[in-house]
């Protein structure tokens, strides 16, 4: 019988039994439709861990992101800038709304958008008379972006920022939370996050009729009135009172969990930092990553073997792995947007591996996966 699989970030329900709680209560009150009090206590709640002062609860953070730029006004034709180095949520977003990506390459320090070619890209965009109509910049793998240049690049050009701080809830720069660097922000609660609603998102911003809105809707804009009227195309992007309920249970350990992100990084780094052609993702002064993933690059001229062979190593022993996300320039359905940047996020994807980072993994389990990567090396 093969051993029980490691994977890569699943969910971890707290030892305090939280989100039990709440769903009981919601059981309990027979609030199992779609919204309720969960969700009204989760926005508040999640506003007062953020220091922001208005939230709405949707389905995913997709949903978050697609409000986000509808919200903004984007429309067809319109051009956004974008991260190239994410998750393909983030572009799909913008095709939601029939606009063009414009993606910007890694800074090699942060991993996220280089704030340098942001710059070149807006000056450019500039000179032609046409700015783009909003920038989505990402936080990515758990840890901020560069955000004091890449704010004042915006601002000077007037782009509005949606930040998609999916990957990167309980991070902070220098000492803020991600999430409050943009007119709005998105958040994931997807299973794999470092909190999880099964599947969820939530939407910030300091203005609160944006957030109104975004309520609205998440509703399938409904006008007031006693019958079904509507105005204006909406959607059906709320998230339900249940779900609500255990993503309150997880926000109470949000604090502990980054911890153990962050712990479990310490472990890899002081167990295979010593292996020559191994680095870590960096995290520069005034950056506090969650490490949602640990995350390193394998230089095969170096350590004698690619990620690859480590990836098989470790599924040989029914451990999960992940390569670094494949850059969206480089994907086939956007293989025709326009791309600012050199080779820093195809280098990433080249030669990059996420190694299992479950808030539950024991010593032995690390100790184990340590071992296999160490194995790997013909250095």
């Amino acid at each position: 019988m093969p051993p029980s699989r490691i994977y890569l970030s699943p969910p971890h329900i707290s030892d305090e039994g939280y989100e039990l709680e709440f769903m009981k209560d919601a059981f309990a009150s027979n609030w199992i439709a779609p919204l309720g009090p969960h969700v009204d206590a989760f926005e508040r709640e999640f506003a007062v861990w953020h220091s922001m002062p208005y939230a709405a609860a949707l389905s995913s953070g997709t949903a978050a992101l697609h409000l986000a730029l509808i919200l903004l006004g984007v429309q067809h034709g319109d051009e956004v800038i974008c991260s190239t180095f994410t998750f393909s949520a983030t572009a799909n977003a913008i095709s939601y709304v029939n606009a063009k990506p414009v993606f910007i390459d890694s800074d090699a320090a942060t991993w996220n958008m280089s704030p340098d070619l942001l710059a070149d890209a807006l000056r450019h965009k500039a000179a032609q008379g046409k700015l783009p109509k909003a920038a989505i910049i990402v936080d990515i793998i758990g840890q901020s972006a560069d955000w004091k240049p890449l704010t004042a690049i915006c601002e000077k050009f007037g782009v509005p920022i949606i930040e998609d701080a999916a990957e990167a809830l309980g991070a902070t720069y220098n000492g803020k939370q991600t999430g409050r660097f943009g007119k709005l922000a998105a958040f994931s609660f997807n299973g794999n996050k470092i909190i999880t609603t099964s599947g969820g998102g939530m939407l910030v911003s300091d203005d609160e009729e944006l957030i109104k809105k975004a309520r609205f809707l998440s509703t399938q804009s409904r006008d007031p009135a006693i019958h079904y009227e509507h105005s204006q195309i909406g959607y059906n992007y709320r998230l339900s009172n249940v779900l609500a309920a255990i993503g309150r249970g997880q926000l109470k350990v949000l604090a502990q969990r980054v911890e153990q992100k962050r712990a479990i990084f310490d472990y890899y780094s002081r167990s295979l930092s010593d292996l020559p052609g191994i680095e870590f993702m960096p995290e520069p002064k005034g950056f506090r990553s969650t490490r949602w993933l640990t995350c390193l690059t394998v230089d095969p001229a170096k350590f004698g073997a690619g990620w690859q062979d480590i990836y098989t190593a470790l599924n040989a022993l029914n451990i999960e792995s992940r390569p670094l996300w494949k850059p969206m320039h480089l994907q086939p359905v956007f293989a025709d947007c326009e791309f600012v940047g050199g080779s820093v996020s195809e280098s990433l994807f080249a030669n990059g591996l996420c190694l299992p980072s479950g808030t539950a993994l024991r010593e032995d389990q690390l100790e184990q996966i340590c071992d296999i990567v160490r194995k790997r090396c013909r250095a």
